[in-house]
């Protein structure tokens, strides 16, 4: 910056007004005060120098953009590009930009919506300030719309959960590239309809021909791993790792969580290894999290002491990976060493979730009123996960008072879910309980009570196929039960010749 001033004063002296080369050096160090008074101290300066300036103060949320866009408004030097940059920009406050878009409409340059960057970026600007009301007037307002509109939109409604109106929108659309089907795999992920995010992608990748990116990848993963089609996975692996999109951090990322969920620990293992030194806490803890989960205990925690000696500070995250380990290896003290040293030793504070895996970690080892003294002493209220581990340890244990006082604050937590009820009733049959089995079972009567029908996933072809029990639904059914039928006599056979050589 120091450069910048001498050179300031170097034309000065001689009497130059070459300003864009000291406006861009300025901006370059960063000091847009300065850049903004230099602008406003010449004269004559031209509609590409304000937009620049505009560009940097907007990007920065500077407190000078207003100020500096009415000055370039005076001098009529803004144009459509100044806007373009203004709300493709992170602007200083909606309502700033509200009245920058009034002062667009006054001056012609959005009469007929006929510049698609300009449209495109109101649109989005619009979007991405969670004002869709608004976004969704200016789109209708176009009198052309071309597919970055069309895609600003749809990305905002798949953000905000709005999945049936991106749904509607994407329908209506006439050229759809692979931001748009990209846009519909990520929001149907994201809004829990995993099975419509990988239809989705199969329908881009197989039928439309689109090719996806590293965006595509990394949000059609979590999907596969949710309803889990690890065929489909390695599918997308394969192509990945051809077009070279394993370099993308977010790829492999999910790449780990995908094959952990779907029980593949070995490939997961694999592909976290590969990532080598470029691994984030990301990295670590789904790896971390895919050893705990599966029982994986002593990995777990070798891996977790791992990334303590790289440097690199663990999170929630990685502490509720690492005490839900201790809790499958039965590691009482260690979990409660890494439950302390969250907030002495790494400043965190503990989260209703970590909270949830000590009162498993404890309930499991029996330490049932160590767990019930715990969930008194929460800062937060306990949620429906944190009663209903310890009605699980209850159920484990046999502790009726305890598992009573679970079911009393889950059956006001969750009153529809009569599971808690059947459990309360198990633990008094367990117990020789009968009047309590009896009053549970009228609780459950009076709830009309109905167990929810039961459903598979099974994955064929890359293709992912849902059951329920006796359902007719699938196109194959008669397919299906003939095969089940000569599967379930082969079964028959089988037992039948055990039977005979175990007699004989």
């Amino acid at each position: 910056m120091e450069a910048a001033k001498r050179l300031h004063a170097r034309l000065l002296r001689r009497g130059e007004r070459r300003l864009q080369p000291l406006l861009l050096r300025v901006l370059a160090a960063g000091d847009l005060h300065y850049a903004a008074l230099l602008l406003e101290s010449c004269r004559s300066s031209s509609a590409p120098l304000h937009n620049r300036l505009l560009h940097a103060l907007a990007s920065a949320r500077h407190p000078l953009l207003p100020r500096a866009f009415s000055r370039a408004h005076r001098l009529r030097l803004l144009a459509p590009l100044s806007f373009t940059l203004l709300f493709s920009s992170s602007c200083s406050s909606a309502r700033f930009a509200a009245g920058a878009h009034a002062l667009l409409l006054r001056s012609g340059h959005f009469a007929s919506g006929g510049d698609p960057f300009l449209a495109s970026a109101l649109v989005s600007f619009y979007a991405r300030t969670r004002l869709l009301a608004d976004a969704r007037r200016v789109f209708d307002e176009l009198t052309r719309r071309d597919a970055p509109v069309y895609n600003a939109l749809l990305s905002a409604y798949a953000r905000a959960g709005r999945v049936d109106d991106a749904e509607q929108l994407f329908g209506e659309m006439t050229e759809r590239d692979v931001v748009s089907w990209t846009a519909m795999v990520s929001g149907y992920a994201q809004n829990g309809r995993h099975e419509r995010s990988v239809d989705t992608f199969l329908e881009m990748w197989e039928r439309a021909g689109v090719q996806p990116n590293e965006l595509t990848i990394s949000s059609v993963l979590p999907a596969c791993a949710a309803v889990g089609a690890m065929e489909l996975g390695r599918k997308v692996e394969r192509y990945a790792r051809g077009k070279g999109l394993l370099k993308n951090l977010y790829v492999v990322n999910a790449l780990v969580e995908m094959y952990a969920k779907c029980g593949s620990i070995l490939q997961a293992w694999k592909v976290f290894q590969g990532i080598g030194w470029r691994r984030d806490l990301c990295s670590w803890n789904s790896m971390i999290m895919a050893f705990a989960v599966h029982g994986l205990w002593r990995e777990a925690l070798l891996l977790f002491h791992k990334l303590r000696m790289t440097g690199v500070k663990p999170d929630g995250i990685t502490f509720v990976g690492v005490i839900l380990a201790c809790t499958h290896g039965g590691l009482v003290d260690e979990g409660k060493l890494l439950f302390n040293s969250m907030r002495e030793e790494f400043g965190l504070k503990p989260r209703i979730e970590h909270y949830g895996c000590m009162v498993d970690l404890l309930g499991r080892a029996g330490l049932l009123k160590e767990a019930d003294q715990m969930i008194m002493s929460m800062p937060v209220e306990p949620d429906a996960v944190i009663w209903g581990a310890l009605l699980g340890a209850c159920s484990f244990h046999g502790n009726v008072e305890l598992a009573e006082v679970a079911v009393e604050k889950l059956m006001h937590l969750e009153p529809q879910n009569t599971a808690n009820l059947v459990i309360l009733s198990n633990i008094y049959a367990s117990c020789g309980i009968w009047d309590g089995v009896a009053q549970v079972r009228k609780l459950l009567k009076e709830k009309d009570h109905k167990k929810s029908a039961g459903h598979s996933f099974i994955e064929f072809d890359g293709r992912m196929h849902k059951f329920l029990v006796e359902d007719r639904s699938h196109p194959r059914y008669e397919e299906v039960y003939e095969t089940l039928d000569s599967v379930t006599l082969t079964m028959k056979l089988v037992n039948l010749e055990i039977s005979e050589d175990i007699e004989g």
